[in-house]
């Protein structure tokens, strides 16, 4: 032969450790009730694989690990939706001061156009300082 023990086989497959499932939920409850990191329970139980203690609290995990739970008030909810609201006012607002602007500049080219003045800006200069005429 060559070299092999008859009958003999590696532990799982492909060499792999195969944890039951009790033990798995066991590992990611202590790492969720005890906070504590997944290096040190790896260590702890000798579990081989850098990220087989994470995959297992993704998978058997409550959720809370690794995310950020944020916790808010009635009161601060309806601030938010009262400042998005604001916020989508003041920016329809402004929109419609900009298109004002807009015509407003696409008017008097117009105008100065038809009335053969040539320096638009020199003109509001000067309509600025007459009360009758605006620019």
């Amino acid at each position: 032969m060559n070299g092999k023990k008859r009958g003999w086989k590696r532990p799982g497959l492909n060499g792999a450790i195969r944890y039951s499932e009790s033990f798995k939920l066991a590992v990611v409850h202590e790492v969720e009730q005890e906070d504590l990191p997944f290096r040190h329970v790896q260590h702890k139980y000798g579990i081989k694989g850098c990220d087989t203690v994470q995959s297992w609290v993704r998978r058997y995990g409550n959720g809370t690990r690794g995310k950020v739970i944020r916790v808010e008030r009635p009161e601060e909810i309806d601030e938010l939706k009262r400042l998005r609201e604001r916020l989508r006012r003041l920016e329809t607002a402004l929109a419609d001061a900009n298109v004002e602007l807009a015509v407003e500049r696409a008017y008097t080219r117009l105008a100065c156009q038809r009335a053969g003045i040539k320096d638009v800006a020199e003109f509001k200069k000067k309509a600025g300082g007459t009360p009758d005429i605006k620019p």
